[in-house]
């Protein structure tokens, strides 16, 4: 599949998926509190998404059983939500989610703080999140795809923090998953170029230890090898002439 350049239809059906994912997004944080299930997470976050007529991309996505990826401390992405998978004071949690409005999909991610967490795991949200902001000064029209990697790269590793390898973003649009592959780390080969129209999906998977990841025996959730803790943070952005825009924000 090559890199697509999305129309001025495709891109406004995309903002306004990302305005809903955003919504959603929003109202699980506040949800967030100890002693909620993840199950009840995810029941509230398709309940939303539904609610504007539009479909959770990840529901039976390559056979993913719920509608938000909900992993927890030391899971990196594609925790499965459980009636047993109870939050309590102290965890941090990573809310990943999807929609699709009229054939668009919008990406986005979160990691939140339940209650009151550790002054470690508030640094480690907050540099993730900033990987991402740091990644997309060079999302512009002219660069290559590794300049924002190595961006993302160069921030996390600052802080002594790993950078997951195995896995990365990806461009979207009508498909959940397009070219290219947009990795939070720095390759040999500059990558593509650039273009305005292009819309990817950025998201620093970042550990607070080593980079290294293991896939638990449901073949979906990763969790880091050393135990330690993880966050994700993503958006879905668009290149435009000037400065990327943000789709997933409200």
């Amino acid at each position: 599949m090559a890199v697509t350049i999305k129309s001025q239809r495709e891109i406004n059906l995309m903002r306004e998926a990302g305005k809903i994912l955003a919504i959603t997004h929003e109202a699980l944080a506040k949800a967030l509190k100890p002693g909620i299930s993840t199950w009840e997470i995810d029941r509230l976050g398709e309940e939303i998404i539904r609610s504007y007529g539009c479909v959770p991309s990840f529901k039976n996505y390559q056979g993913y059983p719920a509608s938000i990826c909900i992993s927890v401390n030391d899971e990196v992405v594609h925790g499965i939500p459980s009636k047993k998978r109870i939050l309590k004071e102290g965890d941090i949690v990573s809310l990943d989610a999807g929609v699709i409005y009229k054939g668009y999909h919008s990406d986005a991610a979160r990691t939140h703080g339940v209650g009151e967490i550790s002054p470690e795991a508030t640094q480690l949200i907050e540099v993730t999140k900033q990987c991402f902001f740091e990644g997309i000064k060079y999302a512009k029209s002219g660069n290559h795809l590794n300049d924002v990697s190595s961006a993302i790269q160069a921030y996390a590793e600052s802080f002594g923090y790993g950078v997951v390898r195995d896995l990365v973003g990806h461009g979207i649009g009508n498909h959940l998953h397009e070219d290219p592959e947009v990795p939070n780390f720095a390759r040999r080969k500059k990558g593509i170029r650039l273009q305005p129209g292009m819309t990817l999906a950025i998201e620093p998977m970042i550990n607070a230890g080593k980079l290294d990841v293991r896939w638990l025996d449901d073949d979906w959730t990763v969790i880091t090898k050393d135990g330690s803790l993880s966050a994700h943070y993503e958006n879905t952005i668009l290149i435009t002439e000037e400065e990327p825009e943000i789709l997933s924000q409200a």
